[in-house]
């Protein structure tokens, strides 16, 4: 499987954590860290719930300690919207 995140899936990721955090959305790139964007792990908890309701994803915990910089938080997101089942139709 790879690691690619689409195009959609990184903009509503980089404009949930600008918009969470109250920061300009040219600030929030993909290769940003946490550490650069002053993210510490209460702004964290408030950034998964934000993103778990913006991609009606559940996020685990353990999961979600290991990440450091904003690609990687796109990835795990991308990962977890690959894995839900299909609508029914």
């Amino acid at each position: 499987m790879s690691e690619s995140v689409s195009p959609a899936v990184l903009e509503r990721v980089l404009r949930t954590l600008a918009d969470t955090q109250k920061l300009p959305l040219e600030q929030v790139t993909p290769d940003a860290t946490f550490e650069q964007l002053n993210i510490d792990s209460l702004d964290g908890i408030n950034i998964l719930f934000a993103l778990e309701n913006e991609f009606d994803i559940n996020i685990p915990d353990e999961s979600a300690r290991l990440v450091r910089d904003v690609r990687q938080l796109a990835a795990g997101v991308q990962k977890l919207i690959d894995a839900k089942p299909a609508p029914a139709a």
